[in-house]
């Protein structure tokens, strides 16, 4: 692109914080020549709430509501990040059941986060109808506080399996639908075909992760690379583009979306039966006359929830959620709180690459830039 003469008066534009166009509250502060980008500031902090320092005054159970307030759009892999490290820290096997219910789970929190991705005035109906099936199984829409360390909260109830498959079937239809919609719309490519184009090279300097890195032709997904839960038992490939474009990186969720159905509907053909979590693992082996059944349990209330003590260690631990890498570092002190809990959001790191993306682009690029890299503040501030 030639770069046009700069002018003395500059213009400094405020984008945000709650600019309508805006994923949450981000304020850029936009340094523009006419309709030429010339310079571009995140300003971050807006939504910070100290995450990771709550983490460190809670048990991890008490800590698991607040996990889905990170990417409140993909709230299974915050849950799904908070149990992982506890569980290989204190080497807790998951029953077979329940990691085939957090494969389940998780890939369907991927399709919900890319279908808001895609646009919530194409997208909602289908959304809407994952949500029902969360509903069905935690209680709640949004906030499902379902992981739990050894598996999960609850079982899936009487006819879920059945609903789900029909939802998979029924989804790959729409999907089909949105590519004959917009893969070709010559409006939709004249916005985004060229734009924002980052290569191999640089994805990998600058730390990227998830469809930002598929996208510019590294073909590296954490549930191909760290086989955690039960994601080899599945026929399923990794997509990858790369052009590095906001096209492609459009292609790669598009086709994610594709393959996270394929392994819901293996995952669901062959759920084992079995415990869901290792706490009902336990209830079985205890005799008839054992504490499970007296007053206390039954009638009263369960006691307070289960502390876990956190061996003397360190670990990191990560997932491939919807953005790209999310990861904790934790540090146990033979305590029931974390000594350190360090999150790694994948907006965050992926949002760093935007003040180079943007130069010398136009202003109305800025938009079409910032929501191919697909970012939620929640996880960005914490």
């Amino acid at each position: 692109m030639t770069v046009p003469a700069t002018r003395k008066d500059l213009m400094i534009v405020n984008m945000g914080p709650h600019h309508p166009s805006m994923h949450g509250v981000l304020r850029l502060i936009v340094t523009l020549d006419g309709e030429d980008v010339i310079n571009c500031e995140p300003v971050l902090g807006y939504l910070h709430r100290g995450m990771e320092k709550i983490a460190e005054n809670r048990t991890i159970i008490q800590y698991l509501p607040y996990v889905t307030r990170w990417d409140y759009l993909a709230t299974m892999f915050t849950e799904a990040i908070t149990v992982n490290g506890p569980e290989q820290l204190g080497n807790i096997q998951v029953p077979k059941r329940a990691s085939y219910i957090r494969a389940i789970m998780l890939e369907l929190s991927r399709i919900a986060s890319h279908l808001l991705w895609l646009g919530p005035f194409m997208a909602d109906i289908e959304r809407e109808l994952i949500y029902d099936l969360f509903e069905a199984v935690t209680g709640m829409r949004m906030m499902h506080n379902y992981f739990r360390i050894g598996g999960v909260a609850a079982d899936l109830p009487h006819g879920w399996i059945d609903k789900c498959l029909d939802f998979c079937n029924y989804f790959l239809t729409v999907v089909a639908e949105y590519q004959k919609l917009i893969t070709r719309n010559p409006i939709f490519l004249e916005r985004v075909e060229g734009v924002g184009i980052i290569g191999g090279e640089e994805v990998i300097n600058w730390g990227l992760s998830g469809p930002m890195l598929r996208a510019s032709g590294i073909q590296w997904d954490l549930r191909k690379v760290d086989h955690y839960e039960c994601y080899d038992e599945f026929d399923w490939e990794v997509q990858w583009q790369k052009e590095g474009d906001s096209l492609a990186r459009y292609l790669v969720r598009i086709n994610e979306m594709k393959e996270s159905i394929k392994i819901i509907q293996q995952a669901l053909e062959g759920i084992p039966g079995g415990p869901y979590e290792n706490l009902e693992v336990r209830r079985f082996d205890r005799t008839k006359d054992s504490e499970w059944n007296d007053f206390e349990y039954r009638f009263i209330s369960k006691k307070p929830s289960p502390t876990f003590e956190l061996s003397k260690q360190e670990l990191y631990v990560r997932v491939e959620a919807p953005k790209g890498e999310l990861g904790i570092f934790l540090i146990g002190d033979q305590s029931i709180f974390p000594w350190r809990w360090k999150i790694r959001p994948p907006g965050f790191i992926n949002l760093q690459i935007l003040p180079q993306l943007v130069k010398r682009m136009k202003l109305a690029d800025i938009m079409t830039i910032l929501g191919s890299i697909d970012i939620i503040i929640g996880e960005v501030d914490r």
